[in-house]
């Protein structure tokens, strides 16, 4: 995929904490969180094709590619996960892993970003009260740093809007074995990172007036979908998604992550578009969904997300915050603050010294 022209970078001393992104290596061509080897023809994977591997250096490559980027949080994505011991404890390997990516970058080594400051990792909910112990792992694993965990409820009866990522049933989040396990978040003082497609929203509405107490991140504004039967579609259905943002936004535990619309899975006319779209355009396509959640929910409960490398499939990483740069122009300062490091400091309980 050709590069866009190098833009000037916008207001590059505003301080930014990225709270979403993910770390890889992905030897063998494969989906996030599938086993290697595992690949699928699909858009979204086209999208990675150039970054099988994602690690610190590529995480500071991009970092530091202009923006003011003083700290991140890394969201869960399959990586490392332990080779061996019972299944469920498998993926405190990410957490691990993550610790010891954010050791590297606390020494200063690296220079003052801190990278993984917060680490949002994996734990099977439908475990039940199994997945207490698992939780503990996680956070003994954590080195302080461990917030919560994401279990995706990401699900399409049209296969082809998903692709590679087709992974659990309908229905997750109101799945009373899955709940059993999420009353847990609360008292281990864990938040939870929600990732499920438009369509499901009541689905996430429901859940978080069941569990008022629990700190819900809702991603990638709940991923509107122009892929396979949605297919030119996101004009006609936006005044859904529109009506359930602002009743998920009712509920005061409720936050949301301002991005993931690069994603293939939206199909905005710059996804692998040629040449890469500037940021004006991405800003024009995006601004409609983010302007409405600002609204809804209002920048305190706000952050801008980077969702990298998955949305290097429409533009790069400092094209993507000059984007929301763009939208926030008329933004006072405190607006600023918050939607690009307060909320995302607060939410996820940085310790940013």
């Amino acid at each position: 995929m050709s590069q866009a022209a190098t833009e000037t970078i916008l207001d590059p001393e505003l301080p930014i904490v990225d709270p979403h992104h993910h770390l890889w290596d992905r030897r063998t061509y494969a989906a996030p969180g599938q086993p290697p080897g595992e690949a699928a023809e699909h858009p979204f994977m086209t999208a990675i094709r150039d970054a099988r591997r994602y690690l610190l250096d590529e995480l500071l490559a991009d970092t530091g590619s202009g923006h003011n980027v003083i700290a991140t949080v890394f969201v869960e994505c399959g990586a490392f996960y332990k080779a061996d011991g019972a299944v469920e404890y498998r993926g405190v390997g990410e957490t691990e892993f993550a610790d010891g990516v954010a050791a590297m970058s606390a020494s200063g080594t690296y220079g003052p970003i801190r990278a993984c400051a917060g680490i949002v990792s994996r734990a099977d909910l439908l475990l039940g009260d199994g997945v207490v112990p698992v939780l503990e792992a996680h956070i003994r694993a954590g080195g302080g740093r461990f917030r919560g965990i994401r279990n995706s409820a990401s699900f399409e009866a049209d296969k082809e809007v998903l692709g590679p990522l087709n992974r659990v049933e309908a229905g997750l989040y109101l799945s009373d074995q899955f709940r059993q396990g999420f009353k847990y978040l609360a008292e281990l003082d864990l938040s939870f990172d929600a990732w499920l497609l438009e369509p499901q929203l009541p689905d996430l509405i429901d859940l978080a007036r069941a569990f008022p107490e629990t700190t819900i991140v809702l991603d990638h504004v709940g991923t509107p979908l122009g892929r396979g039967s949605y297919q030119g579609r996101l004009e006609e259905r936006f005044g859904v998604w529109r009506d359930n943002i602002r009743e998920l936004a009712k509920s005061p535990n409720v936050m949301v992550k301002l991005g993931g619309l690069a994603m293939a899975f939206c199909n905005f006319p710059s996804f692998l578009a040629e040449p890469r779209a500037p940021s004006t355009q991405l800003a024009e396509e995006w601004r409609p969904y983010i302007e409405t959640c600002i609204e809804a929910f209002g920048p305190e409960r706000c952050m801008f997300e980077s969702n990298f490398p998955v949305d290097m499939g429409s533009c790069s990483y400092a094209t993507l915050w000059n984007a929301f740069k763009h939208i926030a122009k008329g933004a006072s300062a405190a607006e600023k603050t918050a939607l690009f490091s307060g909320t995302a400091s607060k939410v996820y309980r940085l310790e940013l010294g």
